[in-house]
């Protein structure tokens, strides 16, 4: 799963490029300059495209629900930085289906830590966690059990990969 922290770290500093440049540069160069620069040997760059592709497309939803969760911070002043990974989290956690809501979060927190200021992590959690909490009950256990069922499906598409290799 490492490479997928590495393509959320990567979503996020194309984000935060996007956003910096007045968001009208084309994502997916900015991903793909991204990869050559900082992980050129990385030979899957679809889920950062996809989270990344995904935040934009979403973006009015995205940041309506930063306007909602993070009250006392109006989106632009927030850095940009915490502004881009609360971005990419709401998008995983309210939007996207492809991880259960928690692993969204804590995939969050940590890109926070990483990248933001001493107070990130902390702010990115209370952000992410009151909206996670204000999810329905069904909400979270269908997305759970979406992130279960396509996990399987990958181990199942490794192991024949595995065996067609042999």
């Amino acid at each position: 799963m490492a490479n997928r922290h590495l393509s959320r770290t990567i979503a996020m500093q194309s984000l935060f490029e996007w956003d910096f440049n007045g968001k009208v540069s084309n994502i997916s160069n900015i991903i793909e300059r991204d990869f050559s620069d900082f992980a050129p040997d990385f030979d899957d760059q679809g889920f950062a495209i996809r989270l990344a592709e995904g935040v934009i497309e979403n973006i009015e939803l995205v940041d309506s629900y930063i306007k909602k969760y993070a009250t006392e911070w109006p989106i632009d002043q927030i850095n940009s930085v915490d502004r881009n990974v609360l971005r990419l989290g709401i998008y995983e956690l309210a939007i996207a289906t492809e991880v259960p809501p928690k692993v969204a979060i804590n995939e969050a927190i940590e890109v926070a830590k990483n990248f933001g200021g001493e107070a990130s992590g902390k702010f990115i959690n209370g952000v992410l966690g009151s909206v996670y909490a204000d999810m329905p009950e069904e909400e979270k256990n269908k997305r759970e059990k979406i992130a279960e069922d396509r996990k399987k499906k990958e181990e199942v598409l490794v192991e024949q990969k595995k065996d067609s290799a042999v």
